[in-house]
């Protein structure tokens, strides 16, 4: 009977359903106002309005940080659709739909329909997942090619193989993806996990013995590494500007204390245990139960996990660790050890129920011995729990999820948090319309040259030469700016309708 839910197909698809929902809608109204959106967006942007493709700026015209993969993808999907909202965030959106199926196909082959419907529900219905589904960032896709590199380890130590060449070439493919989406930081999610792995397996094995190693070889992680340190000596060589801010001040300055606000070291445990809830909860709970039914000998619990298992174990252990260390802490950035934590969820919950059928087939045998029927009902009514439990949480995210992404939706809405993009969209529109020449004078918000669809600021002195000599038909500009530009400005206006849109900004035409 507890089950029977978990096992029914409309739970799968109508998990499914959900978690597509909540990810395409987590989001709205669009807007690039917050999170450095707008600094990613504009990367695609000129790309494909300038032509820079290896090297990019910030709206405010500094260099951009990181590197252009995931902009050379959203300028490829600007091409066919023609909808930049749909370029930006179609990368990471189609990144985190991929990653639900990756995981499900992957937790169901290895451990059974129930645990990989927990792992996914574990996946989409958490406070991290929805929210960086379509948001103009690198997180996920960056989180899609970490796990996709990950699972190809825990594929070779679950099967017991040798390595291969052809998983290496898929290894490095992989990591040169990885750097060329956000750089060395994918060594932080991977390498320590390795590291801790190969602490226990990577001594010598007898002749015959299943061979249980994580490391793929030198040449996949030095050459992925090598093309990063093209793109960096390139940028070094031909941009201005390259090396202090993403030498110095990106890279390095994330280690120290004075360039990147710190965090505290246990900054991201306690928000990885709301952000992830309920499954963190969920994961702990079974944890308790596993060592109470070994007598809370925390020994034995790791002498019996299989390879595979301590695998996904220290994958997501080790990354958690580093990121811990490294001073410079957001929480979205701790995201790529979620999709090995509900692996590792479908993982324990398999195990309980392997438990179970292997105490139940020895107490068929052995019928007269009383503590093995005494384990097996025990056992049994464990299993009840973490089954119960499971759907307790499948049914509370649903509810904490679903509601929090409602909630934000509608407040997002009903405060018109897209005021911005709805004033530029409008202004585009009519320009096209009445054929007008506009620039935009120099502003705080990023994300106004993308609503307007500019390359470029203008300096208040050359926005007034240029409208005085009829150059401009309108001109975009802060209130307070606008405030000292209008008596310099011949026979120029607000537009009334365009003000209203947004307080921070106007409008003015002649």
């Amino acid at each position: 009977m507890n089950e029977r839910p978990l096992q029914d197909r409309r739970t799968l698809w109508i998990i499914a359903a959900l978690i597509v929902l909540l990810f395409v809608t987590a989001n709205l109204p669009w807007q690039l106002d917050d999170y450095d959106q707008a600094k990613q967006a504009f990367t695609s942007f000129e790309m494909v309005k300038d032509g820079h493709w290896f090297y990019q700026h910030t709206p405010h015209e500094r260099v951009a940080t990181k590197p252009p993969l995931v902009g050379w993808i959203s300028a490829a999907l600007f091409t066919v659709t023609r909808q930049w909202d749909l370029a930006w965030r179609l990368p990471s959106l189609l990144a985190a739909l991929a990653l639900v199926m990756v995981l499900f196909r992957a937790a169901k082959d290895a451990y059974g329909k129930i645990a990989a419907v927990i792992a996914v529900g574990a996946l989409g219905l958490n406070l991290l997942s929805p929210r960086l589904a379509t948001l103009v960032r690198t997180d996920m896709p960056l989180t899609l090619v970490i796990f996709l590199i990950g699972l190809l380890i825990w594929q070779k130590i679950r099967q017991a193989n040798e390595r291969k060449l052809r998983d290496q070439v898929y290894v490095f493919v992989l990591l040169t993806a990885a750097m060329l989406i956000k750089g060395p930081i994918v060594y932080a999610f991977l390498l320590p996990g390795v590291t801790l792995f190969q602490l226990r397996y990577g001594r010598a094995r007898p002749p015959g013995a299943p061979s249980h190693s994580a490391w793929q070889g030198r040449w996949p992680w030095i050459a992925s590494l090598a093309i990063f340190l093209i793109w960096v000596a390139g940028g070094i060589r031909f941009q201005p500007g390259f090396y202090e801010e993403v030498v110095l001040r990106e890279f390095v300055g994330r280690f120290g204390e004075t360039i990147h606000r710190p965090q505290p070291l246990l900054f991201y445990f306690p928000h990885l245990l709301h952000k992830f809830a309920p499954w963190s909860v969920l994961m702990i709970a079974i944890a308790l139960v596993d060592l109470r039914f070994r007598k809370w000998r925390l020994r034995s619990a790791f002498r019996d996990m299989s390879p595979e298992t301590f695998w996904v174990l220290c994958w997501s252990v080790g990354g958690l660790i580093v990121m811990s260390v490294i001073p410079s802490k957001r929480v979205d950035r701790i995201f790529p050890v979620i999709p090995p934590l509900c692996l590792l969820l479908a993982a324990q919950v398999a195990a309980r129920n392997s438990c179970t059928h292997g105490l139940v087939g020895r107490s068929s045998r052995t019928v007269e011995s009383n503590e093995t029927a005494h384990r097996t009902v025990a056992t049994r009514t464990a299993l009840t729990r973490v089954y119960q439990w499971s759907a307790i949480a499948l049914a509370f995210g649903i509810l904490f999820t679903g509601g929090y992404t409602t909630w934000k939706v509608i407040t997002g809405y009903r405060d018109h948090r897209d005021a911005l993009a709805v004033f530029g969209r409008n202004i585009r529109h009519e320009a096209e319309a009445r054929h007008w020449r506009y620039e935009v004078v120099s502003a705080k918000d990023e994300g106004l040259l993308l609503y307007l669809q500019k390359t470029h600021f203008i300096e208040p002195q050359r926005a007034v030469t240029e409208w005085n000599n009829a150059n401009l038909n309108g001109l975009v500009a802060s209130t307070e700016k606008a405030t000292t530009l209008m008596p310099r400005l011949r026979d120029a206006v607000l537009s009334e309708s365009k003000q209203a849109q947004a307080k921070d900004y106007v409008f003015i035409t002649r």
